[in-house]
């Protein structure tokens, strides 16, 4: 299966829908007045479909199991067609696309089999997704101009030439990938001053400035300490959410220090210095953290 355990659970949902097409009017009066001898036609289609939701995964090779949070079933009688609509949300990492036209199969396949002693010429067609919302594309900001990153990597040893940087240059490589042109790329020591002086400068041309390293608990880790005075806005939502989502995935997470916060229109983001960690860091609020670019020029949620 696809490997999903970088990315974050949202509000995930989809409708699909399947027809099925009875051949004589007989066969509607007949599930309408529930005089099916087989029963109750839709409340029977209904019941499978919820248990199939729940179990796509073990048809689908490639479906994930995944906690169904709300399912709905609804009939829709255009003549001799009875549309079934199925609805399926969640809170997690996937999407419920499938789980949706499971569903919906599943109802309409019930619906035959139970309807087949009395109509011979049952149909069933157009299995299709309707709609879905909580993925990548529910959340896609544009900007009519590329946005541009200034990186930073505090680190003495590597300031020094004794280490290789690879913190650094997964941040460009995870910018360039969410269409973020990385316009400076430096390596500093850990001064204080010098941390300030940069954020200061870059923030002016640069709607991003990332530092990785300095934000762990050592003499010589004061990236937090020099960023946290010039900072006009403190975002704690989002250091929030890059600790939790490192907490889930390495118990040391919660040791880290990483700071965000505005400067100008500028965002300002302080990272660990393990590539792991500044890897996962990205993972935690990217592509999604770009939305404060919208903000800062003073649209709001809904308007986007």
């Amino acid at each position: 299966m696809v490997d999903i355990t970088h990315k974050i659970s949202t509000l995930r949902v989809a409708t699909a829908t399947a027809i099925v097409k009875v051949s004589k009017q007989e066969t509607i009066d007949a599930i309408v007045n529930n005089l099916v001898p087989k029963g109750n036609v839709f409340e029977m289609a209904k019941t499978a479909g919820l248990f199939a939701v729940k179990n796509t995964h073990l048809s689908i090779p490639d479906c994930h199991p995944l906690p169904i949070e709300f399912t709905s079933v609804e009939y829709q009688i255009e003549g001799l067609e009875i549309h079934i609509v199925f609805n399926v949300k969640t809170v997690y990492k996937t999407g419920v696309e499938v789980e949706a036209m499971h569903g919906a199969s599943i109802v309409a396949l019930t619906m035959y089999d139970m309807l087949k002693p009395i109509d011979k010429e049952i149909e069933i067609s157009t299995i299709k997704l309707i709609n879905k919302e909580g993925g990548k594309s529910s959340f896609k900001n544009k900007f009519p101009t590329a946005i541009k990153a200034a990186v930073f990597v505090c680190s003495d040893s590597i300031f020094a030439g004794d280490k290789e940087d690879r913190s650094g240059k997964t941040i460009v490589e995870k910018l360039e990938s969410y269409g973020v042109e990385t316009a400076h790329y430096e390596i500093i020591p850990d001064e204080l001053e010098i941390i300030q002086e940069k954020t200061k400068a870059f923030a002016k041309e640069h709607q991003l400035v990332i530092f990785t390293g300095g934000t762990g608990l050592s003499p010589r880790d004061v990236t937090p300490e020099a960023l946290e005075p010039i900072l006009e806005s403190r975002i704690p939502g989002i250091e929030e959410a890059i600790r939790s989502y490192g907490q889930q995935r390495m118990p040391y997470a919660m040791l880290s220090r990483s700071v965000a916060g505005t400067l100008g229109n500028s965002l300002v983001l302080a990272l660990p210095g393990s590539t792991n960690g500044v890897k996962e860091s990205m993972d935690a609020v990217f592509p999604h953290v770009m939305h404060v670019f919208h903000i800062l020029k003073g649209k709001n949620h809904d308007s986007l």
